[in-house]
């Protein structure tokens, strides 16, 4: 066994988890919770962006991020049965990584504008979604109520977004366990895999 994950990137990792799942059981029932836990998520992503430059070689974006051709080819591989298992990372567990992080990202900072309606001058005026006889009404419906409106469903696809990345990134976790023998949630729990052999990428 190898020390691969470093116990901040793990603890970040369990952290968003947290921080996500109490956010989304808290959508409907504690405005307070929820965005408090929204600001706990927003500040692990920050964290996450600066370790992944300066952390140990597998947090780094630089160990794991790989072009599209590389991506594409790894694909294939996987619908082939001959892909190779990775110590870090694998191609499209990269392309997950950074799809969570930017989803994340996104459904936190539109939480945190919609919390404050002062906030939504911070923002470029509001895609029309509403009917065009609202279009000459006072103050510009992107910044009243419409905006404010066209800015929570904006906030709520990007949250269904990040739940069908999720059951995507459970579904990937899994299956790689059975396809290379090793229990990746518990690697991220421990730190440890199993060191690599023949063809496997340190």
């Amino acid at each position: 066994m190898i020390k691969v994950w470093d116990p901040l990137q793990r603890l970040f990792h369990w952290g968003l988890v947290a921080s996500i799942a109490i956010a989304w059981l808290t959508s409907e029932e504690s405005e307070t919770w929820h965005e408090w836990v929204g600001y706990v998520g927003l500040g692990l992503i920050g964290f996450r962006l600066v370790w992944g430059f300066i952390g140990p070689r597998y947090a780094r974006f630089s160990q794991f991020m790989r072009g599209p051709g590389t991506v594409i080819e790894y694909t294939k591989d996987v619908l082939n049965q001959r892909e190779k298992r990775y110590i870090g990372h694998n191609p499209l567990g990269a392309v997950m990584v950074i799809a969570l992080l930017a989803t994340t990202a996104a459904t936190g900072v539109t939480g945190w504008v919609m919390a404050e309606p002062d906030r939504m001058a911070m923002l470029p005026d509001m895609p029309s979604i509403v009917a065009p006889a609202f279009a000459d009404s006072d103050e510009g419906y992107e910044r009243g109520e419409y905006g404010e409106e066209a800015l929570e469903e904006i906030h709520e696809a990007f949250a269904n977004l990040l739940l069908l990345l999720i059951f995507l990134h459970v579904a990937g976790v899994i299956f790689a366990s059975r396809r290379h023998k090793e229990n990746l949630a518990l690697a991220m729990v421990t730190g440890k895999k199993p060191a690599p052999e023949g063809t496997d990428i340190p």
